[in-house]
């Protein structure tokens, strides 16, 4: 069979077994009215007065959206969010959540607000790494200091924005996760992301209760204060198919409860082999991301089998952060696994590698993306040409019975159950 991937801003032609299970989301189409579901969102919040009503009638509104790598429709929610509260440009700044990722180009900005917002409003790149625009607001039970973007901190209202989806240890994305990781310091991430904390068992896909990783968001996000959330689901067409606005941890809670029917579904058996993408761009930009597609997979391929992956990675490894230079710093996984579980300090970007060595300890990775392929063997990845060369590779090394494919990557998220 002929299956189209996910792949960069375009689709990849796969030719798979014709026995191969593809897996996708419960299908949902998008609003009829988008703009009406977003108003009767906001005036019928979950938790909370009408966002009009809560509004003081001066001071700075600040305003989080997600970053670039993320694809919540920040071009649609901004500025609905700017005329339901009747806001003029000099009562708002928004902040651009972009946790330790870089900051975005003013084109990208443009990109993700339009051209009207990212160039007549305040708009602010987050620095995890600037101590001068960070402030400190209380220290966690587990003992993790909270330090906090100051445009954000220093508003009178705050109003955060994303889209929920399954995420590959904080449970779900969206809700307070727009704050922390979003808005927080590098010392508050590097806690957060601790090797205990990604190897906890319920720290996974589409798990809220007892995850150490989602109750530390949730509590250090609490501490800001944000007063109003505007979160989305969103189809494999990037169209909104709900909004959930109001309490930060009440609205999220029921997108998230939404997301769980549509975006996981079980599966019986585990696979020998399992192809997968990470829904095209911008999750697609680098191979930092990509391990979530990998992860989404490595829920459901056999002890020793393979996963495909299909990610373009126009951004490289990327070049910024340590991702790059800690793969390449080791030999081997086993090296790179032992140094991260018995290290007690938790490095920028260790959380991401040490996913990836978990799941290169279960199965082999073949990547088909631009990236040099001594780029690939660095990550201790397989290059490939296509996924029809991945499959034959595979073949030559067992007897290859099932397959799957999640053409969506990480906005399907299976489970054997």
């Amino acid at each position: 069979m002929k299956v189209e991937l996910s792949y960069g801003k375009g689709k990849l032609l796969a030719e798979l077994p014709s026995e191969t299970e593809v897996i996708v989301p419960t299908h949902v189409p998008g609003l009829e009215d988008e703009y009406a579901s977003f108003v009767h969102a906001v005036r019928n919040p979950v938790a909370a007065r009408p966002l009009k009503q809560m509004l003081p009638a001066s001071g700075r509104v600040a305003i989080v959206i997600a970053d670039g790598t993320r694809p919540s429709p920040s071009h649609k929610l901004v500025p609905w969010i700017l005329e339901e509260c009747g806001l003029g440009r000099e009562r708002v700044v928004i902040v651009n959540g972009t946790g330790t990722h870089r900051a975005n180009t003013a084109e990208e900005l443009r990109d993700m607000l339009g051209s009207q917002i990212a160039d007549n409003y305040h708009v602010v790149n987050h620095d995890a790494f600037a101590d001068e625009s960070l402030r400190y607001v209380g220290t966690t039970a587990a003992g993790c200091r909270v330090m906090v973007n100051r445009d954000y901190l220093d508003a009178e209202f705050k109003i955060v924005t994303g889209f929920i989806e399954p995420h590959f240890f904080a449970g779900f994305s969206g809700g307070p996760k727009g704050v922390i990781p979003g808005v927080v310091g590098i010392e508050t991430v590097l806690h957060l992301h601790s090797a205990p904390m990604i190897s906890h068992p319920k720290a996974t896909w589409g798990v809220l209760a007892e995850n150490p990783v989602q109750e530390m968001i949730c509590e250090a996000a609490l501490m800001t204060q944000p007063h109003f959330v505007v979160n989305v689901t969103l189809n494999r067409e990037k169209q909104i198919t709900g909004v959930y606005a109001g309490d930060i941890i009440e609205a999220h809670r029921l997108g998230c409860a939404f997301a769980h029917k549509t975006a996981m579904q079980p599966v019986t058996n585990a696979y020998d082999v399992v192809v997968t993408t990470n829904a095209g761009y911008p999750l697609d930009q680098n191979l930092y991301q990509a391990v979530k597609g990998m992860s989404a997979a490595a829920s459901i391929v056999r002890e020793d089998g393979a996963i495909i992956v299909a990610s373009e990675c126009s951004d490289g490894v990327p070049e910024h952060g340590n991702f790059k230079s800690m793969l390449e710093a080791y030999d081997s996984v086993e090296r790179m696994m032992k140094n991260i579980e018995s290290s007690t300090e938790t490095v920028h970007d260790q959380w991401q590698v040490q996913v990836l060595g978990l799941i290169l300890r279960k199965a082999r990775v073949y990547l088909v993306s631009s990236l040099e392929p001594e780029q690939v063997t660095q990550a201790f990845m397989i290059p490939c040409e296509s996924v029809e060369q991945a499959l034959h590779m595979e073949r030559a090394r067992q007897e290859v019975r099932t397959v799957a494919c999640l053409p969506e990557g990480p906005y399907t998220i299976p489970y054997l159950g």
